[in-house]
Formats: C-alpha cells, structure tokens, sequence
C-alpha cells in the first residue's frame, strides 16, 4: 500500500516512525496498523509512556547516563568502585558493560565521537564533566571503551592525551571486539573479554 492510500492521520504516524531507528516504510505500516487494532486504553498507554519518558528522563550530573533523578542508579550507588571509570560513547553501550555482570565501576557516557567529517568536535562531547570529576573524585583508573572504529579510536586517543597528565591510569578496553563493529551490538562473552583484556594506554 502506498503512503498516498493511506488516511491522512496514519500517513502522518507512519512518517513519524519511519524517523525511528532501523524502521524502514514497510516496518512503519506494520506499527502503524498494529497500533490501529489495539485498544484505545492500549494506545494511551504507549503514548503517556513516551510522554513521561521525555518529561522525566534527564541525563545524570556526573556521568551523563539517562536518570530520573540528579544521578543514575549506577553513580548514587554507595556499593560501586567509583575510582573506576569507564568512558563509553551512548548511554545503551551501558547494559552492553553491564550484561557482564563482572564491571563494577561507574562510567561516563560522551553522547558520540570525534568525526571530523560530520563535524563532531571535543566540544561537541561531555568531556568537560569529566575532567572535572577526575578533579573532584579519587578516580585511579579510567577504561576507554569507545567502538574500534576510526572515530571511536581518534576519541579514544584524544582522550589518552588529556587524562595521562592528571595522573591517573588510562586504559583501552582488550582487542575482544572486531575494529570496525559497534559496542551496542557487542555478545556479552566478548565484552567481558574485553573489559578483563583492557590495556593501559
């Protein structure tokens, strides 16, 4: 069925979940007509869930992690190893680490990475906050683990280069993921080989 076929308020919620990630037009239609033949109630759900996720969903003080409050769960969490600190590009990377079950550090989520050609700088990522925590909390080791691709590895070294001088220990995570693959769809055997392998850089 073409987009034109279609009434005028599902033509505009199909173009809508089309801007969704990996939802293509037929996926989009799919939604859009499995949203059709649910309940009202069904349908007021999923919109006032999406409605307090934007309203009450703010990005943690300290490590830039979805919260609901100042802080994650993960950074108010007295049990945490917070001289620990692994640097990750998305707050998904997150549940990757997690999924493991054998981190128990805190981390610090960068929202990218360095790309020069999409016109992505340092001042572009939470890399402010950072520093300043390194200034603020006792951290002894930082884990770098941004993606192995080419943007992923220029941020990696940039950020090397601006934490060896306060003294703390800076490390990579081990060569467990493929060069070129994306942590968010990283197994969690080879995150966990990753994160034990890490090297110090």
């Amino acid at each position: 069925m073409a987009l034109d076929d279609l009434a005028a308020p599902m033509s505009r919620l199909v173009d809508e979940l089309k801007r969704l990630p990996g939802v293509g037009s037929k996926s989009a239609q799919r939604i859009a007509f499995h949203l059709l033949g649910t309940s009202r109630e069904e349908a007021e759900r999923l919109a006032g869930a999406i409605s307090e996720m934007r309203a009450l969903i703010r990005l943690c003080a300290r490590c830039n992690n979805i919260a609901e409050g100042e802080l994650c769960p993960i950074c108010s969490d007295p049990n945490r190893d917070h001289g620990l600190v692994c640097v990750l590009e998305q707050p998904t990377n997150i549940m990757v680490v997690e999924r493991t079950r054998s981190y128990n550090g805190t981390y610090h989520v960068l929202h990218g990475a360095l790309s020069p050609l999409r016109n992505i700088g340092p001042e572009d990522l939470k890399i402010k906050n950072l520093l300043e925590r390194m200034r603020e909390i006792d951290v002894r080791e930082v884990i770098l683990g941004t993606s192995p691709t080419t943007e992923g590895q220029a941020t990696s070294a940039y950020l090397s280069r601006l934490l060896k001088p306060l003294g703390v220990k800076v490390s990579r995570i081990g060569l467990g993921i493929p060069v070129g693959s994306e942590i968010e769809f990283i197994d969690e055997a080879t995150m966990l080989e990753s994160i034990e392998g890490r090297r110090e850089v």
